[in-house]
C-alpha cells in the first residue's frame, strides 16, 4: 500500500492512539479514548487504574449500540446484526468523539448516535439514560449526580436547548427558544478563532449552570449544497463575515429551581465573550472588544450578576490570552497571561495579582493545572518554549508569594513537543519527537513511572530527519527535509510546503510533523518549511510585526528564508520552485506565484482565501482591522484583486492548481470559484478541483488521495 492511501486508512497514523485524556482530580485513574487499531475509526471510553497500572475498556459504542442477537451461530462467527452495526460504525466514524466527567472521575457521560450514556467509572456499569432529544455536549455536575446537556431538537422546532436530567430520570428544560437563539453551545467564533469550545458550566456545588444564550439571527446565511447528493436540501449556514454583525452574546445563572440572574457586563464595547472558569472562589470570564485590542477579566457575583475587573489586558496590535487562563490561586490571587514587553523584555508570561511568576526566558504556551508541593501552596503545570520554538516542555512554576524569587524549573528532558494532563500527584506526559513515531503517553504518580498508555497505531514508513534551523537576522525558524536516496551533489527541485498564518506553528521536533513531507521528497525535492514571522514560540514582537501587513512580511520572510537555505543548502535549485498549502496556506501559496513569479514557479492552492471581507469578523479584523476603516489593507491582501491586473509577461503567468471542499464551512467553495473567473479573465493558467463531500481541510482522507494529483501537477510544471 503506497503512503497517501496508508495515511488515509489510518487517519495520518492517529487511529488507535490514545487521546482526549483526564486524571481524576485525586490521581486515582486515568481516562482516555483509544480505537481498536491502526484502521479502526470507532473510538471506545479506556480507563487506567494508577494503583495497579492495568488498563480496562469501559465503554465500547458497538456493544452499546447493538441490538440483543436473537440466532447466535454456534459456530462463533459474529451475529449479522453486529456485523451491520459494526461496519455502519466504521463506515461513519461513529464513535465516543468526546467525554465529560465529574472532577474525581467516578462519573463520565459521553454522546453515541444521539444517545445519552452513563458510566459509572467505580462500579463499571455503563446504562443508557433516556432524554428529551439528540444530545450534544453532555456533562455531569460536579457531584456526579445530575447531567446537562444540549438537544438541537425536542419535537417542538425549538434549537439549542439546555437541559438537565436528575439521577432519578426527570429531565428538565432549564432554557430553550426559537429557531435562530443556541443555549449551552458555543457560537462559531468562539469556536473557531477563541478555543472556547463550550456553552455552559456548572458551579461548583451542582445547583446552578451558568450558560451562554447566543442569538445568530443577524448573521447572513450560507446555504451549502452537497454535489455529490443532489437531492439533499441545501443547509443553511450563519456565517459573521468582516465588517458584518456578529452573533449576540450573554451569559446567565441559571438555578435548577427555576431562578434566573443575567450576568452585566458592556456587552456593546466587549462583545466576544472568550473564556469562562467556575471555581470555588466563583465565576471569571474573559471578554475582549471587537478589535481585540482590549480586554478585561471579570469576577463574576453569582447572586447578582454584577462583574467587577480583576485585570485589563491591552495591545495596540491585538491581545492574546494565555490557554489556562484567568484561574484563581488558591490564596485568592487572580492568575493572568500577558505580555511583557518594557525595560527590554520581550516575554509571555504569566502573572497573579500584577506579580511577574515566570521569567523572560520561558514562552509560556499553556497553564496545565496544579501540581502539589510539600511546603504548601501548589505550584502550577506550565507548558512553554525556552529558547527553541521548534520543542515544547514541562515547567513547573512557583506561585508562593516570598523569598526566592521566580522559579520555573523545566520537567521534561528529553528534545521534542512535550505536553501535560494532571490530577492530585499524578501526571501524564504526551511525548512527541524526531526520535520515535506518534505519541507516548507515560503516566507518572511522583516520581514513580506507573506506565504508559498502550498505542495500537500504526507504524509510519518513513523516520524523517529534518534538518532545522534557524536563518536570517530575524532568526526564522525552519526545516529542509532531503529524498531518502539524495547524493550531494544532485540538484533538486524545491517544494515550499506552507502554512504561515498567525497562531500556528509548522516547525516542530515531531516525527509526526514531517511524514507526508517525507513522501514528497522521496518523490524527488527538497521540501522546506518556514516558521515566518507572524508564527507563535519566538516572541510577542515577532507574532504580532504583522498586524495590518499580512501578506508583504510572510511572503518576504518565506522569500528570505529560502534564499538563505540556498546558500547553506547547494542542492536547493532556486530556478524550480513550487509552493504548495491548505486554508491560510492556500492563499499564501497563490499570493506567492501572483506577487513573485521570479521565485515561484507554479503553486498548489488548497481552500484559499481569495478575499478576506469575506472571512470571518474575529480573525480578519484581528490582523487586518475592519473593512470599513482599511479598505485598502483588505484591497492590498485580495486574491481577487492581484488575479485581475493584467499581466506584463506571459512568461510570468505562473499555473496554479485550486483545490476546495463543497461541503467547506469556512471558506465557501464559491470564493475558489469566483478567483477562478478572474484567473481566466486576465489568461493566468490555472486549474480548479471540487471535492465532494470534503470539509476545510479535506478530512476523512480524502486530502491524502489528492496527493497524486498534486504530483503530477508539479511535475509537469516544474
Amino acid at each position: 500500500m503506497d503512503y497517501p492511501e496508508l495515511a488515509a486508512r489510518t487517519r495520518r497514523f492517529n487511529r488507535g492512539a490514545p487521546r482526549s485524556v483526564t486524571v481524576a482530580n485525586d490521581g486515582s485513574r486515568v481516562l482516555f479514548l483509544r480505537s481498536g487499531g491502526p484502521t479502526d475509526p470507532v473510538d471506545a471510553l479506556w480507563m487506567l487504574d494508577v494503583a495497579t497500572g492495568t488498563e480496562r475498556l469501559v465503554a465500547d459504542p458497538a456493544d452499546l449500540l447493538a441490538e440483543p442477537a436473537t440466532d447466535a451461530d454456534p459456530t462463533g462467527t459474529p451475529h449479522p446484526a453486529e456485523q451491520a452495526l459494526r461496519e455502519r460504525l466504521r463506515l461513519s466514524a461513529a464513535g465516543i468523539g468526546s467525554y465529560a466527567t465529574d472532577p474525581p472521575a467516578r462519573v463520565a457521560v459521553f454522546a453515541l448516535a444521539g444517545q445519552l450514556f452513563r458510566a459509572d467509572l467505580l462500579h463499571g456499569d455503563v446504562v443508557e439514560i433516556a432524554v428529551n432529544g439528540p444530545v450534544l455536549d453532555p456533562r455531569p455536575d460536579p457531584t456526579g449526580q445530575r447531567i446537562g446537556y444540549v438537544t438541537d431538537a425536542a419535537g417542538d422546532g425549538r434549537v439549542g436547548q439546555l437541559r438537565v436530567v436528575d439521577a432519578d430520570g426527570t429531565d428538565t428544560l432549564l432554557a430553550g427558544e426559537d429557531a435562530g437563539v443556541t443555549w449551552g453551545l458555543a457560537e462559531f467564533i468562539a469556536a473557531e478563532e477563541f478555543d472556547r469550545f463550550r456553552g455552559y458550566w456548572w458551579a461548583p456545588d451542582g445547583r446552578s449552570i451558568l450558560a451562554a444564550r447566543v442569538d445568530e439571527s443577524r448573521l447572513p446565511r450560507w446555504y451549502l449544497h452537497d454535489a455529490g447528493d443532489p437531492a439533499s436540501p441545501p443547509r443553511s449556514v450563519a456565517y459573521p463575515r468582516a465588517g458584518g454583525p456578529n452573533a449576540e452574546v450573554s451569559l446567565h445563572l441559571l438555578d435548577l429551581d427555576g431562578g434566573w440572574v443575567d450576568v452585566h457586563w458592556d456587552r456593546e464595547t466587549y462583545p466576544y465573550l472568550v473564556g469562562v472558569e467556575w471555581a470555588e472562589t466563583g465565576p471569571l470570564i474573559t471578554v475582549l472588544r471587537r478589535l481585540q485590542q482590549h480586554g478585561l477579566v471579570l469576577a463574576v457575583d453569582p447572586r447578582t450578576g454584577e462583574t467587577q475587573v480583576h485585570a485589563e489586558l491591552a495591545d495596540p496590535r491585538w491581545v492574546e490570552p494565555v490557554a489556562g487562563t484567568p484561574r484563581h490561586l488558591p490564596d485568592g490571587r487572580v492568575l493572568v497571561g500577558g505580555e511583557l514587553a518594557h525595560d527590554g523584555y520581550d516575554a509571555r508570561c504569566l502573572f497573579a495579582d500584577g506579580t511577574l511568576l515566570t521569567p523572560p526566558s520561558l514562552y509560556v504556551r499553556r497553564v496545565v493545572g496544579w501540581l502539589p508541593n510539600r511546603n504548601g501552596s501548589p505550584d502550577l503545570l506550565v507548558e512553554g518554549s525556552e529558547g527553541e520554538p521548534s520543542q515544547q516542555h514541562l515547567f513547573r512554576v512557583r506561585t508562593a508569594i516570598g523569598a526566592g524569587g521566580i522559579d520555573a524549573r523545566r520537567m521534561t528532558a528529553d528534545p521534542g513537543w512535550h505536553g501535560g494532563t494532571v490530577g492530585g500527584d499524578v501526571l501524564v506526559v504526551q511525548s512527541r519527537s524526531l526520535d520515535v513515531p506518534g505519541s507516548t503517553w507515560t503516566v507518572w504518580q511522583g516520581d514513580r513511572e506507573v506506565g504508559r498508555l498502550r498505542s495500537l497505531a500504526a507504524t509510519p514508513p518513513y523516520a524523517p530527519r529534518p534538518a532545522l534551523e534557524r536563518v536570517t537576522d530575524r532568526r526564522l525558524p525552519t526545516a529542509v527535509l532531503y529524498p531518502g536516496n539524495h547524493v550531494a551533489g544532485r540538484r533538486l527541485p524545491v517544494l515550499l510546503d506552507v502554512y504561515g498564518g498567525p497562531g500556528h506553528q509548522e516547525v516542530v521536533a515531531a516525527r509526526s510533523a514531517w511524514l507526508e513531507r517525507q513522501w514528497w521528497a522521496d518523490a524527488g525535492y527538497a521540501v522546506v518549511t518556514v516558521d515566518n514571522r507572524g508564527t507563535p514560540g519566538v516572541a510577542p514582537s515577532f507574532e504580532k510585526v504583522v498586524h495590518r501587513r499580512l501578506a508583504d512580511v510572510i511572503l518576504a520572510d518565506q522569500a528570505d528564508a529560502l534564499t538563505a537555505l540556498a546558500g547553506k543548502h547547494p542542492d536547493l535549485d532556486l530556478g524550480r520552485v513550487a509552493v504548495r498549502g491548505w486554508s491560510f496556506g492556500g492563499w499564501l501559496a497563490a499570493l506567492a506565484v501572483l506577487r513573485r513569479p521570479d521565485l515561484f514557479r507554479c503553486a498548489v492552492a488548497g481552500a484559499p482565501v481569495t478575499d478576506w471581507t469575506l472571512y470571518d469578523t474575529a480573525y480578519s479584523e484581528r490582523y487586518l482591522g475592519t473593512p470599513a476603516d482599511s479598505p485598502e489593507v483588505y484591497a492590498h491582501h485580495s486574491l481577487l484583486e492581484l488575479a485581475a491586473e493584467p499581466v506584463r509577461d506571459p512568461e510570468e503567468a505562473r499555473p496554479i492548481l485550486l483545490l476546495h471542499g463543497l461541503a467547506d464551512d469556512n471558506v465557501v467553495a464559491a470564493h475558489t470559484l469566483r478567483l477562478s473567473a478572474a484567473l481566466l479573465a486576465t489568461g493566468r493558467p490555472h486549474s480548479v478541483i471540487p471535492l465532494t463531500g470534503a470539509t476545510h481541510m479535506a478530512a476523512g482522507g480524502t486530502a491524502e488521495r489528492l496527493l497524486a494529483l498534486e504530483l503530477d501537477f508539479l511535475r509537469q510544471h516544474l
